[in-house]
């Protein structure tokens, strides 16, 4: 194995110089580091990254820590995050929790024993107490779940003004039997989402019992099957549904393709999420757009800007991105049909 002190002997400097320079400190010369580092490139020189970290230097690693890679909106943004990195010399880290606050402890416990650079984290509904203590230690921003004992940094969707609109769109079509799905109130997501959705039936001047909401887990695909297939049973069956996740919408879809509803004609749907099937499901769905690659781009330009200053120059900072209701042919006037019963 190549070491420091062989490039130092071949270039006839000393095996300080050569780390220094390979550490890009400015106490070395531009014409010196280049020296070192076309030394270290020609003999194959791998630097020693678990010594440097057993002298306190932290790794080149960022840590993404989600509820779920499954879920395509997390996949994309794991991808685009990567590549954000790369270019600044850092690798992107994947840790999936399930919405487990200890898996998410022992996934952190990990990391920092690890010295990673950064952390983005989408966190749990109640993160652990030493969750908290360990994040405070390394830099690192909240993504799309808010949890105000993590922090002040954080990019996220108008998660209420998302689902305002896509229920106002219902509203508007003259539905007024509206049924939601969508994550539990205690995911600040889940409570975002079910707000709008509950404002848009008061400003349309809807009574209460107007609107049904189903709350469930966000990533199970199941739960969306078995909540529309319990939905179209009842009596008074929805003639709209609007979604609050992409897995619950994708269980939905393949539930009503089962059952054989057509849609808009039975039912009208909004989805969640612009998955790339969803332009041709059916007659295309209605949804709501994410805007992902802008999320991804801002979190690595701020987490990287952090990483380059000096501890306790990152104040409270918060990018909200606005969701957009993609229109198709999913969603249409209400006329008084009767909807459809699951079987």
């Amino acid at each position: 194995m190549i070491t420091t002190r062989d490039i130092a002997e071949r270039l006839g400097i000393s095996v300080s110089t050569v780390g220094r320079a390979l550490a890009d400190d400015t106490r070395i010369s531009e014409e010196t580091k280049f020296r070192v580092r076309q030394a270290a490139s020609e003999m194959g020189y791998v630097g020693n990254r678990a010594a440097r970290m057993m002298r306190g230097a932290s790794s080149n690693v960022v840590a993404l820590v989600i509820p779920d890679i499954r879920n395509s909106f997390y996949s994309t943004i794991a991808h685009e995050l990567s590549k954000n990195m790369e270019a600044e010399g850092y690798q992107l880290m994947l840790s999936e929790t399930d919405d487990d606050r200890m898996v998410e402890l022992r996934h952190l416990r990990e990391l920092s024993a690890n010295r990673v650079a950064g952390v983005i984290i989408v966190p749990t509904a109640r993160p652990h107490s030493e969750s908290v203590k360990l994040l405070r230690a390394v830099p690192h921003l909240q993504l799309l779940r808010r949890h105000p004992s993590l922090g002040a940094q954080w990019f996220g969707v108008d998660d209420r003004e998302a689902l305002r609109q896509a229920t106002a769109h219902l509203v508007a079509l003259g539905h007024t039997r509206i049924a939601y799905l969508g994550g539990p109130e205690e995911l600040p997501t889940g409570a975002e989402r079910l707000r709008g959705f509950r404002s848009a039936l008061r400003e349309g001047g809807l009574p209460d019992d107007a609107g049904r909401a189903e709350l469930g887990p966000p990533s199970s695909v199941q739960h969306g099957r078995e909540a529309v297939r319990r939905l179209l049973r009842e009596p008074a069956a929805p003639t709209a549904l609007v979604l609050g996740s992409i897995q619950l919408t994708l269980g939905v879809l393949e539930e009503l393709s089962l059952q054989g509803v057509k849609v808009p004609g039975e039912l009208s749907v909004v989805g969640f999420g612009d998955e790339p099937g969803f332009s041709w499901w059916g007659p295309g769905l209605t949804t709501v757009g994410l805007p992902i690659q802008e999320m991804a781009t801002g979190c690595a330009l701020w987490l990287m800007r952090r990483l380059k200053t000096e501890p306790g120059n990152d104040g409270p900072f918060t990018s909200v991105s606005p969701g957009s209701l993609v229109l198709r042919g999913s969603t249409a006037p209400c006329d008084g049909r009767t909807p459809p019963r699951s079987a």
